[in-house]
């Protein structure tokens, strides 16, 4: 699994895209997708980041979170 570029040895995350229909590898500075093994498929598309772009918004639009801090319950394996 190629965890980090080649190009840029910045950490990739894995995608999961329907129409390549598998799981890609994105690194986020170079914009390119590869496969399991460390080959580079394609770049990403400008579309691909503006719908990405809007997920993450919209995302953040509609989840509400309380400020109080989240506590452990004791006692819970």
């Amino acid at each position: 699994m190629p965890l980090y570029c080649k190009q840029c040895e910045e950490r990739r995350y894995p995608q999961y895209s329907s129409d390549d229909k598998g799981t890609l590898w994105l690194c986020n500075k170079c914009q390119n997708f590869t496969d399991a093994d460390d080959v580079i498929i394609r770049e990403q598309t400008q579309e691909e980041r503006d719908a990405i772009k809007a997920k993450a918004e919209e995302f953040e639009r509609t989840s509400k979170f309380s400020g109080e801090k989240l506590s452990r319950r004791k006692g819970v394996n």
